[in-house]
């Protein structure tokens, strides 16, 4: 709803649950809640919330992922960086960051996420690190950075790949698409344009005539 009190939310809840019950359905009562927009409610990961844009009087309603969201990626990214075995080479640990990365990045790149990306760069290149003094526990820090900080002074490479940044995906911002999403009913146009025969169509591949009768006709059979 973008307008009307808590009794209005309360009664199209009640009736979108009547027309779910028809089709043998029902809502969740831990996952349907009635949240003003102000307190940010949660969904799939995002945290829709309108907030005051700096400067200015006006509002927007921002989606961002959520501290959820957050926290799961971060845990993943730790649980990976302590199961990797130190014994194996910095590309086994690469393999198995970048596309957790990458397919959470891309999820979460339409939203304000800038922050969130900032911040899960800096978590990712920490637990690296830390699985690196892991690995060579007597080698001075230089000498690491030396070893694998060749390409970037900042995030750690093998041979074959460099570590994921986050921070550097751009995030975009949704726009409204109905507009050029063609659609299957026809226009107005269209509804009042004169029908073609049918009887004197022509196959667009050969150019021989269709399911009329005719010289054409009678020679492909």
């Amino acid at each position: 709803m973008v307008a009307g009190t808590k009794d209005d939310a309360q009664a199209l809840k009640e009736e979108i649950a009547g027309v779910l019950s028809t089709m043998g359905l029902r809502l969740s009562p831990e996952k349907t809640l009635i949240t003003r927009i102000d307190e940010g409610p949660g969904f799939l990961g995002w945290r829709i919330q309108r907030h005051r844009k700096r400067g200015s009087s006006r509002q927007y309603a921002c989606t961002y992922p959520s501290r959820k969201a957050v926290k799961a990626v971060t845990g993943k990214v730790k649980t990976i960086c302590r199961t990797t075995d130190t014994n194996l080479p910095l590309d086994a640990l690469l393999l198995r960051l970048n596309p957790a990365l990458q397919g959470w990045c891309a999820y979460f790149r339409p939203g304000v996420s800038a922050r969130a990306f900032s911040y899960l760069g800096y978590y990712t290149w920490q637990q690296a690190g830390r699985w690196l003094r892991r690995k060579h526990h007597r080698a001075a820090w230089k000498d690491l950075r030396r070893r694998y900080y060749k390409g970037d002074a900042w995030w750690p490479a093998s041979e074959n790949r460099q570590l994921f940044s986050p921070a550097n995906v751009g995030t975009t911002r949704y726009r409204y698409r109905g507009t050029a999403i063609p659609t299957p009913w026809p226009t107005e146009d269209e509804e009042h344009a004169p029908s073609r025969d049918l009887r004197s169509a022509r196959c667009l591949e050969t150019g021989t005539p269709g399911a009329g009768s005719g010289p054409g006709k009678r020679a492909g059979r």
